[in-house]
């Protein structure tokens, strides 16, 4: 048994009620080793995921075929406690967090260090009390392991969405017994800067013999720092080869079936809107959002243009769109084709025909629990009163079934999500398909504005050149003016007009998006006073 990789998964399968999501999978990894798992959004790598955690989900949903070998004994985890004790970690897609608890917290939940007393000897272990100085020894020991730097006493219900993912790898770090990590999705949220960081960190738990299983949709970071690359499409195996025997064309074509434009769509129109009027004007914007610095924002949007916004993380690029539609506490001032905008008033932003896609889909932009055609339609519902009947002068109203089906089917046709039915509910639906469909709830209002922060996260390549020429189309043919925020510098070069960078909680520069990547780099690194 000592020559058996650390976990081989044969012949395994798993369907949801009838619908079949994996078919004799096979694969395996031994210690140290590091595998790049890919596939597009619903090609069934986060189910394979949960079979290996012991996710309760698959138990509740009958359970699957097939073996899962650690050291070539059979395992089978009922719960994700026990993959925890035979020294497996995820660090899921979705936050598992507690919105409450800081970040030390969080990292040692149900493993914090105890001070003994002299009641607990007496009345029992109940009576101890937290060891809060090696707490935070062993956190800060956690969060330096990635090389970047977190606040680990902020509470987790007051961190940008980048500090929460480290949150998450940290505690994975922190475990002495960790054999295996699954890691679904990190850098989504993350800076070329701050995934190089946890890159290199991958690269250390792999030289210390722990063995990584890699999820991305960044196909690059897959080729840098894993030794296999598995690709699924369709709940198959379709490909196990070393990395250095793939590129990042070929698992893309294998990923999807066909060639994809790894470019990001159709080839961005250069347009001269200078002597357009500006549409929005913010002066002397800042933001109370924790995790990011906004301080004094002044910046002109011209009207019909896509305007990117980009920065290095926690220098306000998220705070800005926060801010202006009231989500955090702001000051300053915004005047909105020629009328000013009261700032911490989200209604009144909806009103005047603002509309925001946050980067937080689960916690502000869906309603899980609800089906697709309620979260598409019920905001343009609320707001405008669209999709209503209406008698009696109003008097009597209820929603237009037919409408509401019919528009929501055009948004699952145009944005290619993956989705049993209109009636499916967001919850079930993979974490790109829910970024889709945050997209299409936006476009259904058909608004005159749009912030639309992050709008790829998770979304894989196949998908990704899909929802930019979404975007470039709902502003060329709507007419919609659109800010787009993105960690990418390359993903906002291929949609944007103009491209802010903003660095110090303020606006360091305004460039074509045609500049020259190394003038985007010295902005973002610049001083601004």
């Amino acid at each position: 048994m000592s020559n058996a990789p650390l976990l081989e998964m044969r012949n395994i399968s798993k369907d949801f009620f009838g619908n079949k999501v994996l078919v004799d999978i096979n694969l395996s990894l031994r210690e140290g080793e590091v595998l790049g798992l890919c596939g597009e959004n619903g090609a069934g790598k986060s189910t394979l995921m949960k079979i290996l955690f012991g996710m309760d989900v698959i138990r509740e949903t009958g359970g699957y075929g097939g073996d899962v070998l650690l050291c070539g004994e059979r395992a089978e985890f009922a719960t994700p406690f026990d993959a925890l004790a035979a020294g497996i970690g995820m660090v899921h897609q979705e936050f598992s967090l507690i919105p409450g608890f800081t970040a030390t917290e969080n990292i040692l939940l149900n493993r914090e260090p105890k001070k003994h007393s002299v009641l607990s000897e007496v009345f029992g272990d109940r009576l101890n009390a937290l060891d809060r100085r090696e707490m935070d020894q062993r956190s800060a020991a956690a969060i330096d392991k990635m090389g970047v730097h977190i606040d680990a006493d902020m509470t987790i219900n007051s961190m940008p969405v980048g500090h929460k993912q480290f949150t998450e790898i940290a505690r994975e770090l922190s475990k002495e017994q960790l054999r295996l990590l699954i890691l679904d999705e990190p850098t989504a949220v993350l800076t070329e800067k701050e995934a190089e960081a946890l890159l290199e960190s991958i690269r250390g738990m792999s030289r210390r013999g722990i063995a990584i299983i890699f999820i991305t949709h960044r196909l690059h970071e897959i080729l840098a720092v894993c030794d296999k690359v598995v690709v699924m499409r369709d709940g198959r195996v379709v490909q196990d080869c070393p990395a250095k025997e793939t590129s990042v064309p070929e698992i893309t074509r294998q990923m999807v079936g066909r060639d994809v434009d790894l470019a990001g769509g159709e080839a961005r129109e250069v347009r001269d809107l200078s002597s357009a009027k500006n549409i929005l004007s913010v002066r002397g914007l800042w933001v109370d959002m924790p995790g990011e610095l906004v301080r004094h924002v002044d910046l002109d949007v011209r009207e019909g243009e896509i305007l990117g916004i980009g920065g290095l993380a926690g220098q306000g690029k998220l705070g800005i769109p926060n801010g202006i539609m009231g989500l955090y506490e702001a000051g300053g001032k915004v005047v909105f084709d020629g009328a000013e905008i009261p700032l911490n008033n989200p209604r009144r932003c909806l009103d005047s025909s603002l509309a925001f896609v946050s980067e937080d889909r689960r916690g502000v932009g869906l309603l899980l629990d609800e089906s697709l055609e309620w979260n598409v339609a019920f905001p343009a519902m609320q707001i405008q009163n669209k999709f209503l009947i209406r008698l009696l002068g109003g008097l009597i109203q209820w929603r237009d079934a037919k409408a509401i089906h019919a528009v929501t089917e055009k948004y699952i046709d145009e944005l290619a999500i993956k989705c049993t039915g209109t009636r499916q509910s967001a919850r079930e639906l993979s974490g790109g398909n829910q970024q889709k469909i945050c997209l299409a709830k936006a476009f259904a209002l058909e608004p005159k504005f749009l912030f639309v922060s992050e709008p790829t996260r998770g979304i894989d390549v196949g998908a990704k050149a899909l929802v930019l020429d979404a975007l470039r189309r709902f502003n060329r043919e709507s007419g919609v003016t659109v800010v787009m925020i993105s960690s990418e510098l390359e993903e906002l070069r291929s949609v944007c007009d103009r491209i802010a960078i903003i660095s110090g909680g303020r606006v360091s520069g305004i460039l074509p998006a045609a500049a020259a990547s190394e003038e985007f780099g010295m902005l973002m690194v610049s001083k601004v006073v």
